[in-house]
């Protein structure tokens, strides 16, 4: 049965994303699309100002874009994609669970709230069940799910992998495109011929974030793990694709093959989003590349290249597509996996 689903803040980078990745979805019908007063009650096709890398879908351009307040959104909506600013979001989406309805959420508010599950759905699933501590301690019908920050989703499946080796502490250094930071986000006059440094409260969600979605779950709380992870992030002049230079230092020591055959060793789930494997590892030194890796997977896929040993672990690089792994296809993925279990 078709589950009709709703997207928060559907005219921004991350919701023009989420429409083309929810056209002919086999599991979800988009009804529903809303976004500031001042695009409320056009239609979709002139309020989203499309910049997707792929025509607007028909079935959506005409969709009368509502204001983002439970109230005009469908009863029959049972899903919603939030793609809002983080200062919105922390506003809005408990009012929408609080009405009955089941978010998944790429904003970046409360992913690391007690009760508030960040997943990754081929990591840790099994966070999922936090829900239940969420509605208890809230009181809300609906319920959030968050995904993490699209320079963490990167890296941490490769963590993951790494952890049966005793992981103990991460280093990473970030390349980021400038899509991260949204269409006007980054000017050209700052990032041609540049490179930036820095960027505002990236390396905080990637040192956090990460250690969440490695913890472990006993039913009741969530413990993070103990793994120390230190990052440093900066903006490069790519358009999509983070690449990311990893050093992870782990309890007994690894060999190179040890960790291309940990990373090959992750499934992807049976959810239509979800890549065959999640990890493609390259033997070509001078892979992977934004230009010409980012849509391994159709852009669910991380790739990972270069791995090598070092006197205190491994070292090695990953790259994903940050507006779809990172942001939009994690969002959806993310709800593939509520309606698997049940929650709508």
């Amino acid at each position: 049965m078709t589950v009709r689903v709703g997207i928060l803040g559907a005219t921004g980078a991350v919701g023009q994303r989420c429409v083309q990745l929810l056209d002919g979805h086999p599991e979800f019908e988009l009804a529903a699309v809303t976004a500031s007063d001042a695009s409320a009650g056009l239609p979709y096709e002139e309020a989203a100002k499309w910049r997707v890398d792929a025509p607007i879908p028909s079935s959506v351009a005409d969709l009368t874009v509502r204001e983002t307040d439970p109230e005009p959104v469908p009863d029959d909506v049972d899903l919603l994609f939030s793609s809002l600013p983080s200062g919105v979001a922390s506003e809005v989406e408990p009012d929408f669970a609080e009405a009955g309805y089941v978010l998944s959420s790429n904003s970046s508010n409360d992913r690391l709230a007690d009760d508030v599950p960040l997943v990754i759905p081929e990591i840790n699933p099994g966070h999922l069940d936090l829900l239940e501590v969420q509605r208890d301690q809230r009181g809300w019908d609906g319920a959030v799910v968050k995904n993490p920050n699209c320079s963490t989703i990167t890296m941490v499946p490769t963590l993951a992998a790494l952890d049966s080796f005793g992981l103990e502490r991460v280093h990473v250094s970030t390349l980021q495109a400038v899509s991260g930071a949204g269409y006007s986000g980054v000017s050209s006059m700052e990032i041609i011929d540049n490179v930036i440094p820095h960027i505002g409260g990236e390396e905080d969600k990637m040192e956090t974030e990460s250690r969440k979605l490695l913890g472990t779950f006993d039913g009741a709380e969530l413990a993070h793990h103990d793994a120390e992870v230190s990052a440093s992030c900066n903006r490069v002049p790519t358009i999509d694709g983070h690449l990311e230079n990893v050093w992870a230092e782990t309890a007994r020591d690894v060999t190179a093959a040890e960790v291309e055959d940990a990373f090959l060793a992750v499934e992807g789930l049976d959810l239509p989003s979800s890549p065959d494997r999640l990890i493609e590892v390259f033997d070509d030194p001078a892979r992977p590349q934004p230009r010409l890796d980012r849509t391994l997977g159709g852009g669910m896929a991380v790739a990972a290249g270069g791995v090598q040993e070092t006197p205190a672990g491994v070292q090695y690089n990953c790259l994903a597509h940050n507006t779809i792994r990172g942001a939009a296809g994690a969002a959806v993925l993310n709800g593939e996996l509520l309606r698997r279990e049940g929650w709508i």
